[in-house]
């Protein structure tokens, strides 16, 4: 199982979400072909209604703790419950080019 599949198998398991977007965006950064590294997960569930972001991002975390220790280099997370997801018309802000790190042409 990759960690993309763990990942989603994971939070589908805890959150029981409506809508679930696993985005594996590795190849959008500076690490080798074919990595698992670099993610961003767009979450709509009910059980974040009336939870602050933070909280939110902390339930997250706790889900994926061992992701997070054993590779995951970067988590980028879209949290909403139903009604902020229907404002959000079911779309998440896209994500950012990455600036290569240490490799990163000099600006």
């Amino acid at each position: 199982m990759t960690v993309q599949q763990d990942i989603e198998r994971k939070l589908r398991a805890a959150l029981e979400p409506e809508h679930l977007d696993v985005l594996n965006e590795s190849h959008m950064h500076s690490v080798a072909p074919g990595s698992e590294t670099h993610f961003k997960v767009v979450v709509v569930a009910e059980v974040f209604a009336g939870k602050s972001r933070l909280a939110r991002h902390r339930m997250v975390n706790g889900i994926l703790a061992h992701e997070l220790e054993a590779g995951v280099h970067a988590l980028s997370m879209h949290t909403y419950h139903g009604a902020e997801w229907a404002d959000a018309a079911g779309r998440a802000p896209e994500s950012p080019a990455c600036l290569g790190g240490g490799r990163a042409e000099a600006r």
